[in-house]
């Protein structure tokens, strides 16, 4: 049924092939985890963001969704709808394995099993127009995106072949990003991610090229937050930024384009963690040896500020949910328990609509995060080698992430106050001339010129 629904959707998500702006071009930036309260800072240097603001519009913070992570609020800024229309809820597709058996995340999953409704590149390949993703999520075998250097960039792809034969990478390279191969450093892999945007925009000329970039959130994760790798971190991705400019101006396309840029959440330092499952464990719910699980009758699965309870046995979910909720309500390091029916007032689907989601939603105190490891005894410890975190509410100020856009149907000087990332692709879509009729945010008018 989900399928049909989808179809149907995208049969009304285009107007006709002449209302599609063919001689426009749109830049989507999101560079990972870039609080709106650095950007703020005047310190912070990013000479590039703050040019492309000058000359275009900026908002003082973006509003993100629920959950505050990388693959669902990637997904809402490519659909205009939050997680409970989306149905991203991880970064990548919770299994339920049964009874007795934890849940697992599967990454690589086809798209049109994540993604439930139609987004901008859908819209945009249904509307005739061409597209392109470097490091984009939730994109595998989409179908609709005609240039594609992924995450992990398959070695049969058209990019990548073309990059090969053109000198622009190495095969050594391309083994370092492949399973198996010797990972390099994210920063190592933001320049390839970004070389290989620069050329799919300079070779092939999309109508709409998705860019991210990820080195800034593993610092954030590591330092922690405006601290000097912080910044470095951001003035890193800020130079990248620059190298793609640089390739849309030798294109020769530089008037007809217009960036985006954005991210996907922002950052809450942090300072210890908190073990829901180990507390699953003292109450028996949880069987483990070692850093194994063996058995559980309910299982926490952990996204740093957020995590999810489920029972595993829907037989039991009666007799469970109501010892579940008193048992982790006095948990050390949890703040609030709120049971997944009323997922809706947070954005996010109800286990009815979504089999990834929970029967319950924990929330952590300021200071922690959420951790899945069942080694030990103490519900709570230090985290070490971990400073900062997302996925916590999105009424948090410390979530709130940047905007700016610029170039081809922006006005100039425009500043914006709060914005929300379900916004983000309604205004793209006005751009390009494209509907996206399940989208549930609006275009951000105040920012657009006339003749767009």
């Amino acid at each position: 049924m989900r399928a049909l629904a989808f179809l149907a959707l995208v049969a009304f998500v285009t107007p006709s092939l002449s209302a599609a702006n063919a001689d426009r071009h749109v830049v989507l930036v999101t560079i990972d985890g870039f609080p709106a309260d650095l950007w703020r800072d005047p310190t912070l240097p990013v000479p590039i963001l703050r040019q492309l603001a000058a000359d275009g519009a900026a908002a003082d913070a973006m509003t993100v969704s629920n959950p505050s992570i990388t693959w669902p609020c990637h997904t809402t800024l490519v659909t205009g709808a939050t997680p409970q229309k989306h149905g991203v809820l991880f970064n990548g597709l919770l299994v339920r394995q049964g009874p007795g058996k934890p849940p697992k995340i599967e990454p690589w999953v086809d798209k049109a099993k994540l993604v439930f409704i139609p987004t901008l590149y859908d819209a945009a390949h249904a509307a005739g127009l061409t597209t392109a993703e470097s490091d984009w999520v939730a994109v595998t075998r989409p179908g609709t995106i005609t240039w594609s250097f992924g995450e992990i960039p398959e070695p049969d792809s058209q990019v990548v072949k073309e990059m090969l034969a053109a000198g622009l990478m190495t095969e050594q390279e391309l083994g370092w990003m492949r399973p198996g191969g010797e990972r390099k450093k994210t920063i190592w892999r933001d320049n390839l991610w970004t070389r290989a945007a620069a050329y799919m925009f300079k070779q092939h000329k999309p109508n709409l090229l998705m860019y991210h970039t990820l080195n800034s959130d593993g610092i954030h994760h590591r330092y922690g937050p405006n601290t000097d790798p912080s910044y470095t971190a951001l003035a890193y991705a800020d130079r990248l930024l620059g190298d793609l400019i640089r390739a849309v101006d030798e294109s020769g396309l530089r008037a007809k384009t217009t960036f985006i840029v954005t991210t996907d959440h922002g950052f809450k330092p942090v300072t210890h963690f908190a073990y829901p499952n180990v507390v699953l464990k003292q109450a028996g719910l949880i069987k483990a040896a070692g850093p194994s699980v063996t058995h559980c009758d309910a299982y926490t699965m952990t996204q740093g500020g957020i995590a999810f309870v489920y029972v595993l046995d829907p037989a039991r979910k009666a007799e469970l949910i109501p010892r579940l909720k008193q048992l982790l309500a006095g948990a050390e390091g949890v703040e609030r328990v709120i049971d997944a029916n009323e997922a809706h007032s947070l954005g996010m689907p109800t286990p009815a609509e979504n089999q990834g989601m929970g029967e319950l939603i924990l929330y952590p105190k300021k200071g922690y995060s959420f951790n899945a490891g069942v080694t030990g005894e103490a519900a709570a410890g230090p985290s070490i080698n971990y400073a900062g975190s997302h996925g916590y509410f999105n009424g948090d100020r410390e979530l709130e992430g940047i905007f700016i856009a610029s170039g081809a149907g922006i006005k100039k000087g425009v500043h914006l106050g709060r914005i929300r990332n379900v916004d983000v692709a309604p205004t793209i879509a006005r751009l390009l001339g494209l509907s996206l009729p399940a989208a549930e945010g609006t275009a951000l008018e105040a920012i657009l010129e006339n003749d767009r």
